[in-house]
């Protein structure tokens, strides 16, 4: 029996009344990272075949409430609320939620300085910049990409034992530079390049991109410039000074 009276004569379609539904019960009886019940099962409720509550999902999924995952389900999503501030850490912050945190590099290469990212680290046009470019993820499903510039000359050779994780903790620890962020410029935009297949997402959806300048804290010395992109639906940023 469907627990929602489906209007069978009304115009949008069946799979939308469906969505409707199946979203006010999300909202209302779901947590982020709930499980929901087979889509067989659900298309027993509703009283329709599963083609129809699949694109019923479907919609869900394209409006960011819902993510399935291969051979395993379909889950709840929910913002994750990230704070960026001067010394912001990936993984403190998501644990601290009580969420799962890692980070995997993705390239990594020596490309030259080009217009600003030179201006902002105080370097020639042309210079050797070590770019390292992470994925971070969060419960294991992607949560953002993070483009870190910085220069060859001096953070090349060490940062060559850097295997993942935070990569401003490796320098705290392997180099004994802190680093605070002291610029995070934030626009919307569609991702580029291979941004959505490795965020897992689709091209027309946006991600948030926040373009961040990180400077020693004992010198003031402009250290790594940072692009990174946000999938737009699974985070809250609370930008902090």
């Amino acid at each position: 029996m469907s627990l929602h009276a489906l209007n069978r004569n009304q115009g949008g379609g069946i799979f939308r009344q469906i969505a409707q539904a199946r979203e006010a019960e999300i909202k209302s009886l779901y947590r982020p990272g709930d499980t929901l019940p087979a889509e067989t099962v659900l298309a027993e409720r509703f009283g329709v075949n599963r083609h129809t509550l699949r694109r019923a999902v479907d919609v869900l999924i394209e409006a960011g409430l819902l993510e399935r995952r291969h051979g395993r389900g379909t889950f709840v999503l929910g913002l994750i609320d990230y704070p960026i501030s001067t010394r912001t850490r990936f993984t403190e912050q998501l644990e601290s939620q009580g969420r799962s945190a890692n980070t995997d590099i993705v390239r990594r290469l020596i490309v030259p300085a080009t217009n600003g990212v030179a201006r902002r680290l105080d370097l020639d046009e042309g210079e050797d910049l070590l770019f390292i470019e992470t994925c971070r993820h969060a419960d294991e499903q992607p949560f953002c990409l993070v483009s870190h510039f910085l220069p060859a000359r001096e953070y090349a050779e060490p940062l060559s034992a850097y295997t993942g994780g935070s990569l401003h903790a490796f320098l705290q620890t392997h180099l004994h530079q802190r680093l605070q962020r002291v610029e995070s410029l934030v626009t919307a935009t569609l991702p580029q390049g291979d941004d959505a297949q490795l965020l897992s997402m689709p091209r027309n959806a946006p991600v948030l991109r926040v373009k961040s300048l990180n400077v020693r804290e004992d010198t003031g010395a402009p250290v790594e410039y940072a692009l990174t992109r946000f999938r737009a639906d699974r985070v809250q940023l609370s930008v902090t000074v």
